[in-house]
């Protein structure tokens, strides 16, 4: 039994010995040891050997309630029975075809049945991949070549999307992105219907591309609102509105956000829960839009190109297919949901009941934590939007030290957040959830008493 005296980042540093050395490792084959941004943690990221469930087991054996689960992916949790047996009968038929066959027609099927916007769809290797493709299409749908992004809104990594990603939104200058690119993108002030309006009056902007949740899965709420004007917005100027559903596709209702409030995008780009937890993504849209994909017998026609080896490979299809037809189940959202509720409400109740500074705060099956900071919010239980606080804020929470001692703290007692802050999947019991605010409770203590927040 580690000693009293120990901080956490001393208990987690003897506890986790086996990530520290795979750590160690891995700084001399990646750049800082990692192979994906988001799993860069201080002092050392975890390692993992299996999953299942609503739980995984890293290298020294602890069992861990995840919820990380797949960056988000994972709504069904970790090996699922259904989707694992579908995989594991495709992978005795072929991985690569090099052909069309039968499981990429029922995975475009699902998409087109559940995604209101969805019309035509194309599929990719990656959430990343298809917003670019997205974007490709809005400019050579509309003949302009500039696009605009709400500032603090994520949708990969390629070069027109990683501009304003990060406080001070307005800041366009990315390492390795050549300024024609950037240019060519338009950021605007988060929340801001009317500064939009004015941006898109020149009718020089072919698309506006945002996470309708708001940034980084309601990490921002939108105002009450805010997707219909900018709904109405779009249309007046004939503007292609993309909502990037990479991860409220099929996790705030079957059909996404767009089902969820009512407001039908022209284009929407998905991945994550799409492939049920392999590689893959999808565009998809109005008939007319994604026509410009097509070959036509016609010299004039300026075709859109979209090759891609693993596009709608026989594996991500059966798992898309699979995953695609239990989630389109209410209840599968209606579950997920309600147990996010009960982690948000529990985790506040903790912070009253310590007075320690900060909220926990989302919507649909998700949650996201800020401590360090004074919110009446805290007050209320279920909080959507913390009250008084920044985007700004609200984006670049729990850095340093409450960052790594919150993630750390929360391991040591079993649990696994995800970029402060967690999302849920139907595996995840009322048992998980208690455990959760429990192992909450005590790492907020132990933060209080080593004067971190």
């Amino acid at each position: 039994m580690a000693q009293a005296t120990q901080t956490i980042e001393q208990q987690f540093t003897e506890e986790f010995d086996g990530s520290r050395q795979r750590a160690m490792q891995a700084l001399e084959l990646f750049p800082s040891g990692i192979t994906h941004d988001g799993r860069y943690m201080k002092p050392f990221p975890l390692y993992c050997a299996r999953a299942a469930g609503s739980k995984k087991w890293d290298v020294d054996g602890h069992e861990i309630i995840d919820y990380a689960v797949g960056h988000g992916s994972l709504i069904l949790g970790h090996n699922h029975p259904e989707v694992t047996a579908a995989v594991v009968e495709q992978l005795k038929l072929g991985t690569h075809y090099g052909a069309g066959h039968d499981r990429e027609l029922e995975w475009g099927d699902w998409v087109q049945r559940l995604v209101p916007s969805v019309q035509r769809l194309k599929f990719t290797s990656s959430g990343t991949e298809a917003t670019l493709l997205a974007l490709r299409l809005a400019r050579a749908v509309t003949q302009r070549d500039k696009i605009l992004k709400i500032g603090g809104n994520f949708h990969g990594w390629h070069d027109f999307v990683v501009s304003g990603e990060r406080p001070p939104f307005v800041d366009k200058a990315s390492p390795g992105v050549p300024a024609a690119t950037l240019e060519s993108i338009v950021i605007a002030p988060y929340s801001d219907l009317e500064a939009i309006e004015q941006l898109l009056a020149a009718r020089d902007i072919a698309g506006v591309i945002l996470e309708p949740s708001g940034a980084s899965w309601a990490t921002i709420p939108l105002p009450e609102g805010f997707l219909a004007g900018l709904r109405e917005i779009t249309q007046r100027y004939g503007t292609i509105l993309i909502f990037d559903e990479v991860i409220t596709g099929f996790r705030w209702a079957p059909g996404g956000a767009q089902e969820r409030f009512g407001i039908t995008p022209d284009m929407t780009t998905m991945a994550k829960i799409v492939a049920g937890g392999l590689p893959g993504g999808a565009v998809g849209g109005r008939a007319d839009i994604m026509e410009v994909l097509e070959f036509r017998d016609d010299p004039a026609w300026k075709k859109v190109p979209h090759p891609g080896t693993y596009n709608a490979n026989p594996l991500s299809a059966t798992a898309g297919a699979t995953c695609l037809r239990l989630v389109s189940n209410p209840e599968v959202q209606q579950f997920c949901d309600a147990q996010a509720k009960k982690i948000r409400v529990g985790m506040n109740d903790v912070l009253v009941t310590r007075g320690a500074p900060g909220v926990v705060y989302g919507e649909s099956s998700v949650f996201h934590i800020l401590l360090g900071e004074e919110c009446s919010s805290v007050h209320d239980g279920d909080v959507r939007v913390p009250a008084g606080i920044s985007p700004e804020r609200l984006k670049a929470a729990n850095v340093g030290k409450i960052k790594s001692s919150l993630w750390a703290g929360m391991l040591l007692h079993g649990v696994d957040l995800f970029s402060n802050g967690g999302l849920l999947s139907i595996a995840h019991s009322d048992d998980d959830v208690e455990k959760t605010i429990a192992a909450f409770d005590v790492t907020v203590g132990r933060m209080q008493a080593e004067g971190i927040i």
